[in-house]
């Protein structure tokens, strides 16, 4: 890669044939500051992206539509929670955020030297403060745990009735996933085990993932961190011991309905015990292009109020972990950086608060775990359905549930964000069909070896199918056109392979029936939703709830006054009808990845294989668009025979700089399902000179 950056003593620089840094120092801090300084230089405009995200102050640079995000993170005090919980760390962890926030404010100035967005927006690199990189770990999991679903839920209790509501139950539009599977010596081919996955994110440019070695005299890691983030939180590989995580569907953010009132210059909050004065401030967003605009920031004994405000007459708070304890569970990452053995692992857990996930992992001597990490408040059963009145004490919060659920593994263990390990802990869950695949692609199997996984990650068998296909095959009526459709679709083998012609049709046979039951006269009442801030509108709009719940709505549960089998047979004989034949899944189904500056002459990407319920879950919102904007964030396997027989690969490159080599010179091994080699052989890698 061109350029060089100044780096202190003690520290220096190689990388692969990727351009994955590889980091060496003579101790922890040092070893925290070059990883600060690398991610600076490679990824400057994504983490001041991500620090002005976090701080709320993004719309001064990307103009009115980032207006949203900066209210609620203004409201629901983000920058203030993560200077409570970096004030709380212990004095070791401190030091070693504090290098790493040095190293970024070395590396930031060379860094947007590099890259054009600084250029295009007039933005100028800003200065980290200790507490940023929590906050830009706030800023990425604020809204993980979906807590925007019990606004819809009540928005569907109140227009539907309390009985509508399951109906709609299913993985959210905007929650993100992953798959993650364990397989214990006697099941690989090497005598040690296997641990493997891919987080299921928005797929971003530059990608919210970087891969990374950090080595020193006391450790030396490879593994996945998060940009902006010191040390590896969820997949790493230590040579004696490697772990992972998938989202553990857990309920732990609540909402509660909020009575205010101004009383002369104070705010005041109903509450258990009547009325109480509460926390209020005005602040000021700078918007570019547009006025400044002022935001009045309301905090409730519950928490932040996130909408509304004491003149309304609906106003909601939210109360969520970081915010109470004062903690996010950094002491944990230079325990894992630590590790030897699961047992370490397990006990770097124990700080864990946000998010909440379920952990595998492997070690060389044969240990294995697989438990739930993180901090869950034990409250009504109510609190983790709906909106509960914050004036009511039976709401209020009784403690943490303890111990988390934990599981032996035998022969091996799979995670899928499904109903199983953390079911005590959650509301909805990701439909099953992803954890049941895996789990039948690894049972036919024997003597696995990491080469191997990549045809776990890129199977495409869609499970959720049959619901659809069984009330299409009982459809009478039928026109000429749309019984070919029916017999060439029973007979498909339900793979979404971006080469299938009856994949693309059963595609847009599902977009159809999806928008033909959101636009029903009994869903009228739902078609418009609540003045919620716009923010939580992926969760509030009609179209991809139904989308994402049709298996239920076509099951089970069905929607009271919606023959939803009756909806078929016209999507059929309007998908027959314009059907060619000649359209492929691929065709329709198109990458487009987040960027913060949106290229205003890009159009969708590269064609893929896969859909939301395969384990290759590559995500659209059926009934509103093909394209695909969540999906595998990375893919890993971790070789605990030998560390450098583990693979990984990221969407796009190592670089967050366009125009650099390895801006996106891995999305060709994406794309393909293959797999690059984790190198591990300092004299396999090219050391960068140092510029003093």
């Amino acid at each position: 890669m061109s350029g060089r950056t100044t780096r202190q003593s003690g520290g220096r620089r190689f990388r692969d044939p990727w351009g994955v840094p590889h980091l060496r120092a003579d101790d922890p801090l040092a070893l925290a500051a070059e990883q600060g300084r690398v991610t600076a230089y490679d990824r400057a405009w994504q983490i001041e992206v991500e620090r002005h995200r976090a701080q709320g102050t993004s719309a001064a640079f990307l103009g009115v539509d980032a207006l949203g995000w900066d209210r609620f993170v203004r409201q629901v005090r983000l920058d203030d929670t993560a200077r409570r919980c970096h004030a709380a760390l212990d004095e070791a962890t401190t030091e070693w955020v504090d290098a790493y926030v040095a190293g970024v404010n070395a590396g930031l100035a060379a860094g947007a030297a590099r890259a054009p967005e600084f250029a295009a927006t007039g933005l100028s690199p800003g200065r980290w403060e200790p507490w940023t990189p929590l906050a830009v770990w706030l800023g990425h999991h604020i809204l993980f745990a979906g807590f925007p679903s019990k606004l819809w839920r009540e928005h569907v209790a109140q227009r539907l009735g309390p009985d509508a509501v399951e109906a709609f139950a299913t993985d959210g539009p905007a929650v993100a996933g992953s798959n993650g599977w364990l397989l214990a010596a006697e099941r690989t081919g090497t005598g040690a085990a296997l641990l493997a996955g891919d987080p299921h994110r928005f797929i971003e440019d530059p990608g919210v993932y970087q891969q990374i070695r950090l080595a020193c005299p006391e450790y030396d890691v490879v593994g996945l961190a998060v940009p902006g983030v010191p040390g590896i939180a969820h997949f790493g590989h230590t040579g004696a011991v490697a772990w992972a995580i998938t989202n553990a569907m857990a309920d732990y953010q609540d909402l509660y309905a909020e009575r205010l009132r101004r009383h002369g210059n104070q705010v005041q909050a109903l509450g258990p015990d009547g009325w109480r004065s509460v926390h209020s401030h005005v602040e000021t967003i700078e918007v570019a292009g547009a006025d400044p605009v002022d935001v009045e920031v309301v905090e409730t004994d519950r928490g932040p109020v996130i909408v509304g405000a004491p003149d309304d007459e609906t106003a909601i708070s939210l109360r969520y972990p970081p915010r109470v304890r004062a903690e996010l569970g950094f002491a944990t990452l230079p325990e894992l950086l630590r590790a030897r053995t699961v047992s370490d692992v397990d006990h770097a857990l124990r700080h864990w608060v946000e998010p909440v996930n379920v952990v595998q992992a492997a070690d060389t001597a044969g240990g294995l775990l697989h438990r739930v990490a993180g901090a869950v408040p034990l409250r009504h059963p109510d609190n983790g359905r709906r909106v509960v009145p914050a004036w009511e004490a039976a709401h209020t919060w009784q403690g943490w549930y303890a111990p988390l659920p934990r599981a032996e593994v035998v022969g091996r263990a799979v995670m899928a964000n499904e109903r199983g390990l953390a079911t005590p802990l959650g509301v909805e869950f990701a439909p099953p069909h992803r954890a049941h695949r895996i789990a039948e692609l690894l049972d036919a199997g024997a003597a696995w070896t990491a080469d191997e996984m990549a045809t776990v990650h890129t199977d495409t068998y869609l499970g959720s199918a049959g619901a659809l296909l069984a009330v299409l095959a009982e459809s009478t009526g039928l026109g000429p056109a749309a019984t070919a459709l029916r017999e060439r679709l029973l007979r498909w083998d339900r793979r979404m392979a971006a080469d299938s012609t009856d994949a693309a049709d059963f595609a847009t046979l599902r977009a159809a029936v999806v928008r033909r039951i959101a636009a029903h006269p009994a869903l009228a009442a739902l078609a418009e939703p609540p003045a919620y801030p716009e923010v939580f509108a992926p969760w509030l709009a009609l179209t991809p709830r139904v989308g994402y719940a049709l298996e239920h709505l076509l099951g089970a549960t069905p929607l009271p006054g919606v023959d939803v089998a009756a909806l078929v047979r016209p999507a059929a004989d309007e998908v027959a009808d314009a059907s060619t034949g000649q359209v492929r899944w691929g065709d329709l189904h198109r990458l487009l990845p987040w960027r913060a500056l949106p290229d205003p002459d890009g159009g969708p990407g590269p064609r893929l294989d896969g859909d939301h319920d395969c384990v290759l879950a590559t995500s659209s919102v059926p009934g509103v668009t093909h394209w695909c904007f969540r999906g595998p964030a990375a893919r890993f396997v971790w070789d605990l025979a030998q560390r450098w027989d583990s693979r990984w690969v990221v969407p796009l490159g190592s670089c967050g700089v366009p125009g650099d080599p390895h801006h996106d010179d891995q999305s060709p091994a994406w794309l393909a399902g293959e797999l690059l080699p984790v190198i591990t052989d300092w004299d396999q890698l090219t050391e960068e000179p140092d510029e003093r």
